[in-house]
Formats: structure tokens, sequence, C-alpha cells
């Protein structure tokens, strides 16, 4: 089975959506990872919701495991103003890398490889004509899953 099988339609947000927007986007339809594209719809970012949710809570809960585990819900104010008026890229996380991607030809194994060493539940699917890059979808690690050891 080859990647372009396996790819299907996956949500995606502009580096230059509002930030509050693509949370929604996240949590409405349950995805893994938010898939970010550039201007020219290319895979800019694959970051998985729980790196997202990292940037959302403020820093000295993170620091501080015995404050957030006594700290109530009156503080989630603080969550949604950490974001409300950034766009998407001043968002995500400082250290973002290149998304894992591969060709409509990449196989089951050469994709289960690249989510296994990226740490990513998502591979975007891309084809390639001259300098042109088209998103074709993606493959999430359930899906991936159902297809490595079948359905139970």
């Amino acid at each position: 089975m080859l990647a372009r099988d396996l790819a299907e339609t996956y949500p995606y947000v502009s580096v230059d959506a509002d930030a509050v927007d693509a949370a929604r986007l996240l949590a409405r339809h349950k995805l893994p990872a938010l898939l970010v594209v550039d201007a020219d719809h290319r895979p800019y970012a694959i970051v998985p919701g729980s790196q997202l949710i990292k940037q959302l809570v403020p820093d000295y809960l993170i620091e501080e495991p015995l404050l957030a585990a006594v700290i109530d819900d009156r503080h989630l104010g603080e969550v949604a103003e950490k974001i409300a008026g950034l766009t998407v890229a001043e968002w995500l996380p400082k250290r973002t890398y290149t998304p894992p991607v591969v060709g409509p030809d990449a196989g089951l194994l050469h994709v289960a490889a690249l989510m296994a060493r990226t740490r990513s539940p998502l591979v975007a699917v891309i084809e390639r004509d001259g300098d042109q890059i088209s998103l074709l979808g993606a493959i999430t690690a359930a899906s991936l899953m159902t297809h490595l050891i079948g359905e139970a």
C-alpha cells in the first residue's frame, strides 16, 4: 500500500490564521496534531496537540507541578488570554522542525519509520511538480496502525 492510498483529507491552518481559531479547529475535530501550511499551501509545521497545550499553560504551572496540582479552574481565563490576538506562527513552539512529509509513492513502512523517527502523530503526503508542491492529505498514527496490524 502506498501513501497516496492512505492519505486522507486533513484540516489545516495557515501560518497567518488566528491562533484561537486554530485551537478551536484542533478541539472541534479532535485532531492529534495541527497541520500548518505556509502562504503557498506547503506543509510548514506539524505540531502535536500536547505541544500546543504547553504553549497555553502558564510557565509557572509547568515549572511548579505542586502549584499546578492545587490551583483551581478560576485561572482558566489566563489560558485563552495567552494566545488572544496571536497568529498561528506566533503561537507555535519556538523550536519547530521541518514537518514529516512523504511523496505519494512512499510505502507503509517508510511512513511508519518517519512517524516513529520524528515522534509525530501525523505525516503529510505531498506531490512535487517541479518547484510546485501540492498537499494531497495526511496519514494519522491511528490510520497507519490500522493498516499495520489490522482492526480488532
